[in-house]
C-alpha cells in the first residue's frame, strides 16, 4: 500500500526485543524500567524515516500534529528536555537557533512550536498525557506514524475513551494504567512494546474508530511499538513516546514467526 508520501519501504535491519516472545512483555502491560537515558533512540532507520517526517510534517500539519491549550506548558517542558539529550546525542549538533540532524539537515528551533519542531528531530512520535479527574488524557501531540488511530480524532479524550476499539482494554486494565501513570517517577521512565503483522511497509497509517486494518495474509513486515511513559518534573504531565520499527518478516526465525501469527491471532 504504497502512498505519495512513502513508496518505498523504510526498514530496520532487525527487532532490538521481541515482545511477543519474551514473558516479561508478551502481556498487558508487558511494562519494564527504562535504563538510563534511554527514552530516545536513534537508529539506521534514522534519516529516511526523518525524511518522510519532515515530509508529513511539510504537508499536513494539522494531520500530525494537535496541542490543546492547556498543554503548551507541558510541551514546553518537553521541547528543552529533549534538546537537553540532543546536545549529548551522537551526530548533533544545536545552536541558539538551530540543531543539525546526524543526516546533515538542519531544523530551525522553534520555541513557539514546540511539538512540530522536535517532530523533526527525533524519530519518536511524541505525545502528552494529563491527568483529568480519575484519567490521563491526551492533550498534545506530534504524530507522524500512527497505526490505525487518528490524532485529531483522540485529541482531549481520556485513556478509556481513546482505547474503546481495544477488547482487551477493559475498565480493570485503565484502572491498572491510571495507576501506573500515577506511580511514573521523573528519574525514572517506563517501557513497553508491542506487535503487529502487516503486508505493506507504509509508516503514516491513521485510521478513525470503525475503520478496520485489512486483516494481512502473508504478514510481509512486522511493525512494533517501543514505547516509554516519562513523568515531566515541572508539569507532571506524561510523556508517551512511540518509537516505530518495521522489519521484513524474514529477519526473525521462523519459529518466531509462527509464534508472532499465533499472538496476534
Amino acid at each position: 500500500m504504497a502512498t505519495p508520501m512513502q513508496d518505498t519501504p523504510i526498514l530496520q535491519d532487525r527487532l532490538p526485543h521481541l515482545p511477543w516472545i519474551d514473558p516479561r512483555t508478551r502481556r498487558l502491560p508487558g511494562i519494564l524500567p527504562v535504563e538510563g537515558r534511554d527514552w530516545l533512540r536513534l537508529d539506521e532507520a534514522y534519516a529516511p524515516q526523518m525524511a518522510l517526517r519532515d515530509r508529513l510534517i511539510a504537508a499536513q500539519p494539522q494531520v500530525v500534529h494537535a496541542l490543546l491549550p492547556q498543554a503548551c506548558p507541558a510541551a514546553e517542558e518537553l521541547y528543552h528536555a529533549t534538546l537537553d539529550w540532543l546536545r549529548s546525542a551522537p551526530g548533533f549538533t544545536l545552536t541558539d537557533s538551530t540543531a543539525t540532524r546526524p543526516d546533515g539537515v538542519t531544523v530551525p528551533l522553534d520555541p513557539s512550536q514546540p511539538l512540530l519542531t522536535l517532530g523533526r528531530l527525533v524519530q519518536e512520535d511524541l505525545c502528552l498525557m494529563e491527568r483529568q479527574d480519575q484519567e490521563y488524557a491526551l492533550t498534545g501531540g506530534i504524530l507522524c506514524f500512527p497505526a490505525s488511530w487518528s490524532l485529531a480524532q483522540k485529541i482531549g479524550r481520556p485513556m478509556t475513551s481513546i482505547h474503546d476499539p481495544v477488547p482487551v482494554y477493559d475498565a480493570d486494565i485503565a484502572k491498572r494504567v491510571a495507576r501506573l501513570f500515577d506511580a511514573i517517577r521523573p528519574e525514572q521512565p517506563l517501557w513497553r512494546m508491542n506487535y503487529l503483522t502487516y503486508d505493506d511497509f507504509v509508516l503514516h497509517q491513521p485510521r478513525i474508530e470503525g475503520e478496520r486494518r485489512p486483516q494481512p495474509q502473508g504478514h510481509v513486515f512486522i511493525r512494533c511499538e517501543r514505547q516509554c511513559l516519562m513523568r515531566l518534573p515541572v508539569t507532571r504531565a506524561v510523556v508517551f513516546t512511540i518509537h516505530t520499527y518495521v522489519v521484513d518478516a524474514a529477519s526473525v526465525s521462523p519459529d518466531d514467526l509462527a509464534a508472532l501469527r499465533k499472538a496476534v491471532h
